[in-house]
C-alpha cells in the first residue's frame, strides 16, 4: 500500500475545491470515459520508457539540470523550478491535468523511491544469493592439545589419612581383625589345655612354662612398703627409659588388660586382648620370649597373678567366664561362669586368693569362693526374691560413664576414678560415709574413641599416693599423678613411643612400667640399673 502524506493545512475553501476536482476526475462506474487514464499510467508516460530503474522503480530527477537533460527528447528547454517544486517543465505541463492531491501523492512516491534506492537493497540481495550458492561453511577444528609430558615428579595429591589407616602423626593404625562375633561361638566348659595359639605341641611353650614355674617357686620377700619421699620418687622415675628391645608385639589385637609377675629377678608380663587371647612376654629372654594362648572367646578385661601362688594366672573375659591358668598342671581351669556375657572385672578379697569379687557391666556384683565344691542345688521358687541392697557410700560428681575405679594399694584410703566427662577424680575413703568427699579433680582427655581401649588409672603398688594413666597428649606419653592432682612425671620417647598406651601397669617391687596400645604392642620403661643386656 502506498503511503499517503497529510496535506498541508490550508483554507477550507481550497480543500473543498480540491475534493470537488478529485471527484470530477474519478473513473465513472458506467464504463471507461474517453481521455481518462489512471495516474500510474500517466506517470509512466511522462517519465518515458527508459526512465525505470532495475526492479520497476522509476528514476527520479534529483536536480533541475538532471531533470532537464532527461526530458530533452520531449522539450528543448528546461525550467529551473516553479512554485510546484524542482521538477522538469515537461512534467508540470503534462501533470497540469492532475489535482493537487494527486500531485502530492506522486511526489511522495518518488521520494520514497529515492529513499529505497539509497538503501541498496538490490545489491544486498544479490550478495546474499551469492553466499547461498556457496557450499556449507566448514567448521574450523581446533588443533589437539599435546599431552602433558611428566617430568618424573608426581604432583602432590591430598589423601585421607583415615582411608590410608594412618594416625595424624603418620603412624600406621592397627589392622581391624575380621572375625565372627564371639556371641555366636559356644563356650567350652571344664579345663582347657595350656597350649600355644593354634598349635598342639610346642617345645617353645614348654620352655616358657618351665620358666614361669621356676620363678614362681622362688620365695618372694616383699619388704614393708615404706614409700620414698616424693622428691626421691620423682628422681627414680627419671631413671626409667625405653629402648628398641623393650618394644614388642605380644598380642595380635588390642590390649585390654595387663599383669606383672611379682618375681624380683625375672620379669614376666601377661597381656589380655580382644577375642579371648592372652599373651606372655619374658622380658629377660632374648629368643622365643613371646607366647600367646586363647582361653576365652571374648575380650580379656582383667588379669591377676594369684597373691598366694604366682604360678596361677586368673583371667576374666566378656564371655562371662573366669579361668585360672595353672602352669603346674598346664591347663586353664574354669573358676566362674556367668549366665550372661557381661562380666567386667574382678579382684581378690582374701590374701590367699581363694575369694573373688566379680563385677558385671549391669552393676551387679558377685562373690566367688574358689574353695566351694561344685554341686547340684535345689531352690524353692516360692521364696526366691530379688534383693536390692542400698550402697553404704556414694562417690558423686560423675556426669558420664565411669571407666575404672581402684582403691589405693596400701591402706585403701583413696579411690581414683576415670570418667568420660574428661575428669580424673580422687576420693577420700578413709571413712566410709554416705557421701565420699572428693580430694582432687584433674582435667584429663579421656575420649579415646572406638578403636582404643578406655583409660584406666592404676596405682603404683609401691606407693599410696601416685597412680599411672594413659594420655592423648602429643608427643605420646604415659602420665604419673599425685593424689593431690599434681602431675609427677611423664614417660615419653619420640623414637620408641608413638602411640596411645591405654592400659598400664607398674611392677610390684621394681621400677618397671609396661604400657599396652591398641595394636597389641607393649612398651617397657625400666630403671637402667635393672637391665641385664
Amino acid at each position: 500500500m502506498e503511503p499517503v502524506r497529510s496535506l498541508p493545512a490550508g483554507g477550507s475553501g481550497r480543500r473543498q475545491q480540491q475534493q470537488r476536482a478529485g471527484r470530477s476526475r474519478k473513473r465513472p462506474s458506467g464504463g471507461e470515459t474517453p481521455g481518462w487514464e489512471p495516474p500510474t499510467r500517466r506517470l509512466k508516460r511522462m517519465t518515458g520508457p527508459g526512465s525505470e530503474q532495475p526492479g520497476g522503480i522509476p528514476s527520479v530527477p534529483t536536480t533541475p539540470i538532471e531533470a532537464g537533460s532527461r526530458s530533452s527528447n520531449q522539450s528543448d528547454s528546461a525550467s529551473s523550478g516553479d512554485e510546484e517544486g524542482d521538477f522538469p517543465l515537461a512534467f508540470h505541463q503534462q501533470s497540469e491535468e492532475l489535482s493537487v492531491y494527486e500531485k502530492k501523492r506522486l511526489k511522495n512516491i518518488q521520494e520514497n523511491a529515492q529513499f529505497f534506492a539509497s538503501l541498496n537493497m538490490l545489491e544486498t540481495a544479490k550478495k546474499l544469493r551469492e553466499i547461498g550458492k556457496r557450499g556449507p561453511v566448514k567448521r574450523v577444528i581446533a588443533p589437539r592439545r599435546e599431552k602433558f609430558k611428566s617430568s618424573g615428579e608426581q604432583p602432590m595429591v591430598r589423601r585421607s589419612m583415615r582411608l590410608l589407616r594412618l594416625d595424624p602423626a603418620g603412624t600406621p593404625l592397627p589392622e581391624i581383625p575380621i572375625e565372627t562375633p564371639v556371641e555366636s561361638e559356644e563356650r567350652i566348659s571344664g579345663p582347657l589345655k595350656m597350649i600355644g595359639n593354634e598349635e598342639e605341641v610346642s617345645k617353645v611353650t614348654e620352655n616358657l612354662m618351665n620358666t614361669w614355674l621356676k620363678i614362681s617357686q622362688d620365695t618372694v620377700r616383699i619388704k614393708e612398703k615404706q614409700p620414698l619421699e616424693l622428691k626421691k620418687y620423682k628422681s627414680s622415675l627419671n631413671k626409667m627409659t625405653i629402648q628398641k628391645s623393650f618394644v614388642a608385639k605380644v598380642t595380635t589385637n588390642r590390649v585390654c588388660s595387663l599383669a606383672f609377675h611379682p618375681s624380683q629377678h625375672r620379669f614376666l608380663v601377661a597381656a589380655g586382648s580382644t577375642y579371648g587371647y592372652v599373651g606372655l612376654w619374658d622380658l629377660s629372654s632374648q629368643a622365643d620370649a613371646i607366647h600367646q594362648f586363647k582361653p576365652h572367646l571374648g575380650s580379656v578385661n582383667c588379669l591377676h597373678f594369684s597373691p598366694s601362688n604366682s604360678a596361677e594366672l586368673l583371667s576374666l573375659s566378656n564371655d562371662g567366664t573366669i579361668r585360672c591358668g595353672n602352669v603346674a598342671a598346664a591347663v586353664f581351669d574354669e573358676v566362674y561362669t556367668s549366665d550372661s556375657w557381661n562380666t567386667s572385672s574382678f579382684d581378690f578379697l582374701a590374701e590367699d586368693g581363694s575369694t573373688l569379687i566379680v563385677s558385671h557391666w549391669d552393676g551387679d556384683v558377685t562373690v566367688v569362693d574358689r574353695r566351694t565344691p561344685r554341686c547340684a542345688t535345689i531352690y524353692d521358687v516360692r521364696n526366691l526374691k530379688a534383693s536390692h541392697k542400698r550402697a553404704p557410700a556414694h562417690m558423686n560428681g560423675h556426669t558420664k560413664k565411669v571407666n575404672s575405679a581402684f582403691f589405693s594399694p596400701i591402706t585403701g584410703n583413696r579411690v581414683v576414678t576415670v570418667c568420660m566427662d574428661n575428669r580424673i577424680r580422687i576420693f577420700d575413703t578413709s571413712a566410709i560415709i554416705p557421701k565420699i568427699p572428693v580430694v582432687a579433680s584433674i582435667i584429663h582427655n579421656n575420649h579415646t574413641g572406638r578403636w582404643l581401649t578406655k583409660f584406666q588409672a592404676v596405682w603404683d603398688p609401691k606407693r599410696e599416693d601416685c597412680f599411672v594413666v594413659g594420655s592423648m597428649v602429643r608427643p605420646r606419653q604415659i602420665e604419673v599423678f599425685h593424689d593431690t592432682g599434681a602431675r609427677v612425671h611423664e614417660f615419653s620417647d619420640a623414637e620408641w613411643l608413638g602411640s596411645v598406651c591405654s592400659i598400664n601397669v607398674m611392677h610390684t617391687t621394681q621400677n618397671v612400667l609396661v604400657g599396652g596400645n591398641s595394636s597389641g604392642r607393649l612398651h617397657v620403661f625400666m630403671d637402667n640399673s635393672l637391665r641385664w643386656y
